[in-house]
């Protein structure tokens, strides 16, 4: 889909240098703008509130990575969908870009949008009820996985996946992928959405399902927001354990430790598998941990340590096995978060990288990113390594390794933001190391930061890409949603 010239100029027209917007006028409702000296007029009456102050518009010309910074016009805090409905309408007629920010967790300007609107979803919080025997709950796109957690646990249930980090917003992550520890079991969180409310780019608002506009909701999972907003979606949930047995597996060899959790993960011993690389006192990124969780009553036995972890290889004097209530366990990151927001580090940069290695070549890929990786370029992060199942992943988006284990390899890095030489080489660094995984038959996760161009995108899409572009043109027609994605 190209950026048309009718859309650039009008962007021109409404941005001209970084402070282009010198007020609102909410009795005329249009914005008052330098430049050209043109002002559009017609902005809809909102339930909530825009806002063009220096501390709305900076605040969303920044993420999580702390990388990238694109100063939107206008920032929407809707009331209402009716509100998101009405301002994507309005950018449509204007051919002014959008982009929906939930938590702000992005870590290369994917939801920022150079003098456009900014649709910050977090007030669509609301979380609807969930009835005595219910196997669903429809939540607004702004609700964080936390909040939801606690008021289905409310009713003994669960969403069957959740990303390490609780504090994401639902729209955030359904528009992602939503990998997790569970995944091996039920997919992604995408693979267990039932229903979707959007905003398409043309500002029409629709429910899609896999039977009601099927091509419109294949497209918005995992779609990086490119045909469309999410207002609200219907989850599948599952009973909840009240306590589970959390195993700490410590091993001393890549190729142990990998084909371990190939044998839990095809068995289906655990709930939850994952597993992280350190660097031992040389330097040397080779001491790995498989972390996994059995879920006790009431929806699985008490946990028989013996049978869990028969034939298992690893080193048997760092096991550590601990007992924990259900929510505990899955917003077990909580007090590190707390220590790194105390620490002030949080607000490093935070170039990541994210890939998916074919199961296959796993550990040679491995090896060798990891004989690339200093402790120095991963700063107080985290190296995450674990597996997939394929035949659990159903939605066409994210793009997955045609491997019937895939692996999740993910470099969190942590760096000071005003050291912008590191920042740079540290994102060649994984250009070079997705170049590796994609000569594997790999692909990104694309919630990292590596430079990206069109061409790698229809790669990466591969033989869903006329697919996705096609309901791009169909509902999003002036390309207007989500360009910091860099997609189409």
């Amino acid at each position: 889909m190209p950026r048309t010239p009718s859309r650039r100029t009008a962007l021109r027209g409404l941005v001209a240098g970084s402070a282009a917007v010198v007020g609102f006028d909410p009795f005329s409702r249009s914005w008052a703008v330098t430049g050209d000296g043109r002002a559009f007029s017609g902005i809809p009456r909102l339930d909530g509130t825009l806002v063009t102050d220096e501390a709305s518009l900076g605040a969303d010309a920044d993420d999580f990575g702390h990388i990238v910074h694109r100063r939107p016009a206008a920032v929407l805090r809707p009331g209402s969908v009716r509100d998101v409905v009405a301002m994507v309408r309005f950018c449509n007629g204007h051919g002014l870009r959008v982009a929906p920010r939930g938590q702000g967790h992005g870590t290369n300007g994917q939801a920022q949008v150079e003098g456009g609107l900014v649709i910050e979803t977090e007030p669509l919080a609301s979380i609807g009820p969930v009835g005595a025997g219910s196997s669903r709950v429809t939540v607004g796109a702004g609700a964080k996985w936390s909040d939801v957690a606690k008021a289905t646990l409310a009713h003994g249930l669960t969403p069957p996946v959740f990303t390490d980090y609780l504090e994401l917003s639902v729209g955030g992550t359904l528009s992602v992928g939503g990998l997790g520890g569970q995944s091996h079991r039920h997919g992604a969180q995408v693979d267990n959405v039932l229903e979707l409310e959007v905003v398409t780019g043309a500002g029409e608002l629709l429910r899609c399902s896999p039977t009601r506009h099927p091509d419109l909701f294949h497209a918005v999972l995992a779609g990086l927001g490119q045909c469309a907003v999410i207002v609200g979606a219907t989850l599948r949930l599952v009973p909840a354990p009240e306590t589970v047995r959390h195993y700490l597996l410590p091993h001393d060899d890549l190729e142990t430790f990998l084909d371990d959790q190939r044998l839990l993960v095809t068995e289906r011993r655990f709930a939850y598998v994952e597993g992280q690389v350190s660097a031992d006192t040389s330097g040397a990124f080779n001491e790995f941990a498989i972390e996994a969780v059995a879920y006790g009553p009431p929806v699985g036995d008490t946990p028989d340590d013996t049978a869990l972890l028969r034939g298992l290889r690893y080193v048997p004097s760092g096991v550590q096995i601990t007992d924990l209530a259900y929510y505990d366990f899955l917003d077990r990151l909580a007090p590190s978060i707390a220590a790194l927001k105390e620490a002030g580090l949080w607000t490093y940069a935070h170039p990541w990288l994210n890939l998916l290695l074919p199961g296959r070549s796993a550990a040679d890929v491995t090896a060798t990113l990891l004989d690339a990786l200093t402790p120095a370029d991963l700063g107080p992060g985290v190296v995450l390594l674990y597996p997939l199942l394929r035949d659990r992943l159903h939605t066409p988006l994210p793009r997955m390794p045609d491997d019937p284990v895939p692996y999740l390899f993910a470099v969190l890095r942590t760096t000071p933001p005003e050291d912008t030489a590191t920042v740079r080489r540290l994102l060649e660094a994984n250009r070079a190391a997705y170049d590796t995984v994609a000569a594997a038959g790999g692909t990104q996760y694309p919630v990292g930061s590596i430079p990206f161009q069109q061409a790698d995108w229809r790669r990466h899409f591969g033989p869903y890409w006329s697919r996705f572009a096609e309901a791009g043109r169909t509902y999003d027609p002036k390309g207007i949603l989500t360009p910091g994605q860099g997609i189409f």
